[in-house]
């Protein structure tokens, strides 16, 4: 995504932030922590107005299928909504040709799907745009005649294809890092760094991490306009931040739970296999870097699936692309690990890049604190995000 695609997508995620942030859906002052374990999944129509085609999921999702279409568009939010929109979550709502336009697309790929697939979704919006504005009617000589950069990530199993097991690689991964018995000596720390992206205005800001074994995990990033907090407690998780159109929201089953899982236990690498179910081996090798990678796959306990990127020659994890579901097609989140440095006889990844549909983060440690004391209320529900007041 380019800068200014990004800066579009910050600011409007701040703006619908400030639309909202008010009052909550029950009317409970936004302000006020809830009472209850967790507050239940939002809809889409119950935060934003003007909805048609895309009622009745989590507002998760309904902010993952803007970024499909972003994606399989090369577009940004502008292309479909009013220019205003980026100061006022109202402005979304308005009607624009292009707006009525996607409506007609969405329910045409419907039609399509149920017709001639028997519902399942096979056909999408990326089928045809994939990453253009129109479809192009018109066959490309040049790729037809050019060699085709690989994609690691699209990368799938062939039948028939020898290597490592998934146990096979794990173990290696295990060794690699330290070795059992080394990891089983930490069981917890506090990290430092910085984190800069879209909803930093491409600034570093600073970044914090609290993790406990076996799998609970906060992470807190200070942004300029307020923190932005997600927990997963070992079982379920919250994400509180200003960049969301509701200040407290719970992970959504799916991608969203499942990768706060998966990545809490990868804070403790030796528990990495209790995040998947169902792996699997037989990838044919691919490179990343220009560095062979071997492929596993699994999936998390919402359903997700997660594909894992070991580097051939040390055995480190150094990708994971996990898969969100949404109604209109399946939404990728690509995490890249490097610069691995030894705490305490454990190798630890000390930047971590983050890409998916709607923008791209990179975050850089720089102090990590291994088996410090964390109070276990870090690992609890947090309090609604509050937007910072800009003084001047």
């Amino acid at each position: 995504m380019t800068c200014e695609r990004r800066r579009f997508a910050a600011v409007a995620a701040v703006a619908g932030w400030c639309a909202v942030s008010a009052t909550s859906i029950n009317g409970q002052a936004a302000n006020a922590r809830p009472a209850a374990a967790a507050p239940k999944q939002v809809m889409a129509e119950d935060v934003f107005k003007n909805v048609q085609q895309l009622r009745g999921i989590p507002v998760s999702e309904f902010w993952d299928t803007m970024g499909f279409i972003s994606a399989a568009l090369g577009a940004n939010c502008v292309h479909c909504h009013v220019d205003n929109s980026l100061n006022s979550l109202e402005k979304f709502a308005e009607d624009t040709p292009r707006k009525r336009r996607a409506r007609e697309m969405i329910a045409m790929v419907k039609a399509i799907n149920t017709t001639h697939f028997g519902g399942t979704r096979v056909v999408t919006c990326n089928s045809c745009h994939n990453g253009e504005i129109r479809p192009q009617p018109i066959p490309s000589l040049l790729k037809q005649y050019s060699l085709p950069v690989e994609d690691p990530n699209i990368v799938e199993i062939v039948p028939g294809t020898t290597g490592p097991s998934p146990t096979e690689l794990l173990n290696k991964y295990v060794g690699a890092v330290g070795g059992a018995e080394r990891l089983a000596r930490l069981t917890s720390f506090v990290a430092k760094g910085t984190y800069q992206g879209f909803d930093t205005y491409d600034q570093p800001v600073p970044y914090e991490v609290f993790a406990k074994a076996p799998n609970q995990r906060t992470v807190i990033v200070h942004t300029q306009n307020g923190d932005n907090t997600t927990v997963f407690d070992g079982r379920t998780g919250w994400v509180a931040a200003v960049d969301k159109p509701i200040p407290l929201l719970p992970l959504s089953a799916g991608g969203e739970l499942d990768g706060a899982q998966f990545e809490a236990n990868l804070s403790f690498p030796a528990n990495l296999a209790m995040a998947l179910t169902g792996l699997r081996a037989g990838f044919p090798t691919t490179s990343i870097d220009d560095k062979n990678v071997r492929i596993i796959q699994g999936t998390g306990a919402s359903g997700a699936r997660t594909k894992l990127f070991f580097e051939d020659a040390s055995g480190l994890l150094v990708r994971v692309v996990r898969y969100t579901n949404t109604m209109i097609g399946i939404v990728p989140t690509q995490i890249d690990y490097a610069d691995y440095r030894d705490v305490m006889g454990v190798k630890m990844p000390f930047k971590t890049t983050v890409t998916w549909t709607s923008g791209q983060a990179t975050i850089e440690l720089s102090d990590v604190q291994p088996n410090a004391a964390i109070d276990a209320s870090r690992f609890g529900m947090p309090a609604p995000a509050v937007l910072k007041k800009v003084t001047r």
